[in-house]
């Protein structure tokens, strides 16, 4: 079916009634918008936590940054089928995207004025953030997947990818420098101030690119029976045993990371008192680390199946805290950081390839992934409150038990019980993991990942695309 712009549109892209110049233009703007949008995703997924810290959070509280968010995000993703079909798609999104800059705008207010319940106002703003973030993903996804033709879809989000990456990695170490500049000058709360008022910039930017493109299907069928339908779509996929010990694998997993996710950047920023351009240049070592060795894991997992490359990196990330009681030198720390690099990248791209080898066959790929998600939010918000709980008696602990002639660190007891949990974890799931019956691999431009963000201690977050298979001419 042609896909033509609708006559009464009055944005840029939809004036013209020839179909590849609005084409040309939205996916033109798609990708400015992928610019502007990652001056606000670099600052939340890495300076949050720095973020709570200088706003006084206790170390229970850091738990509830981590998991709070996370678990509202995943509720929003269930609601957002049922709310968006009230609208139109691309109202919608941009809607959420300025109400997402408004949001992170007060993020920047609350550094100025630092009032005494600063940090509980700033989970909240948090799960606000999140929550507009998972409102936006599942109709963004569909938006590009209809617009962007299936020949170009793999350069054109590896070319996005590209593009996020760097912008990403530039508001990363600007905001790294901002901070260490005004925290010399004793003005910490300017940098942070500064930092999140770009963000928003960014983002309300963003909105506005986001209002240029063309949607060629603005009105989205209204949804009734979103959540019956929801849960019974979640309870016929657990009767599958493959299915469900992958999703116990991978949500316990990120919940026995989240124990002590929270608390690298305490241990950095207040015990090894690094300064904040440090403490980005630690961070781009995981993250440089896991865009170079994606490509070399996709490669390997091919060759040798993502059962494999899960088994291994799901015994590499047991030891990333355990590595961290060793020592404190700066080098040191570097090096630990690309080795998690390598070991989350694999483990990353292996548990999304994997998800789509066991999926029953012919079935909806997106139920799986959204269900295994929220699954994983869950998991994570448990872990984080465990991780914080933890955190707040690890030194009375350590005096009681005489463990702290050993653990000099009480930060140090939640690494070493984030390492035993981890690899229980590992060791339970790797007997019961199974090699997926063969089936037609996905090629590049039939199951289709992009970054949307990334984490020095969690890894890079993908997204997916499902397209129609490439057709081959079989004469040549």
């Amino acid at each position: 079916m042609a896909l033509e712009p609708s006559s009464s549109s009055n944005n840029p892209c939809s004036r013209s009634r020839d179909r590849l110049s609005w084409l040309r233009c939205t996916l033109r703007r798609s990708q400015q918008e992928a610019v502007a949008s990652s001056t606000m995703t670099a600052t939340s997924d890495n300076f949050f936590n720095a973020y709570a810290i200088f706003l006084g959070a206790s170390l229970g509280q850091m738990g509830w940054v981590t998991g709070l968010p996370q678990l509202f995000g995943s509720l929003a993703q269930l609601l957002s089928v049922w709310l968006a079909s009230h609208f139109s798609r691309r109202q919608f999104i941009v809607a959420c995207a300025v109400l997402q800059a408004v949001v992170v705008l007060g993020m920047g207010a609350l550094a100025a004025f630092r009032p005494d319940n600063a940090v509980w106002l700033f989970i909240g703003l948090a799960v606000l953030y999140q929550g507009f973030i998972n409102l936006i993903q599942p109709h963004w996804r569909a938006w590009m997947g209809m617009i962007v033709p299936q020949r170009r879809r793999g350069a054109f989000f590896a070319s996005r990818t590209r593009l996020t990456m760097m912008a990403s990695l530039s508001v990363f170490f600007v905001g790294g420098g901002i901070l260490t500049l005004t925290d010399s000058m004793q003005m910490a709360w300017l940098g942070f101030s500064l930092l999140f008022s770009i963000a928003a910039m960014g983002r309300f930017t963003s909105a506005w690119l986001l209002l240029q493109m063309h949607d060629p299907e603005p009105r989205i069928a209204k949804a009734s029976g979103v959540f019956k339908q929801t849960f019974g779509n979640f309870r016929e996929a657990w009767k599958d045993k493959t299915f469900r010990h992958y999703s116990l694998f991978v949500a316990g997993m990120q919940c026995m990371v989240a124990i002590s996710a929270p608390f690298f950047a305490v241990y950095m920023l207040e015990d090894l008192h690094f300064t904040y351009f440090e403490f980005v240049l630690s961070s781009v070592a995981s993250i440089v680390t896991q865009f170079i060795t994606l490509r070399f894991w996709g490669r390997f997992s091919d060759l040798y199946g993502n059962r494999l490359v899960m088994i291994i990196t799901s015994c590499l990330i047991p030891s990333l805290p355990l590595l961290w009681l060793f020592s404190d030198n700066y080098l040191y720390i570097l090096a630990i950081q690309a080795f998690s690099g390598l070991a989350w990248s694999g483990f990353t791209l292996s548990t999304a390839n994997y998800l789509y080898d066991i999926r029953p066959f012919r079935s909806d790929f997106a139920i799986y992934a959204a269900l295994q998600a929220a699954l994983s939010a869950g998991f994570v918000f448990v872990g984080a409150m465990v991780g914080g709980v933890i955190a707040s008696y690890a030194a009375e602990f350590l005096i009681w038990t005489g463990l702290n002639a050993w653990l000099t660190n009480p930060i140090f007891l939640v690494f070493m019980i984030s390492t035993i949990m981890r690899s229980l974890v590992a060791l339970w799931f790797i007997p019961r993991s199974v090699e997926p019956k063969a089936r037609p691999r996905p090629e590049l431009l039939t199951l289709i990942f992009r970054i949307r963000g990334f984490n020095a201690i969690s890894g890079v977050s993908l997204d997916w695309l499902t397209v129609a298979k490439k057709k081959r001419n079989k004469d040549k």
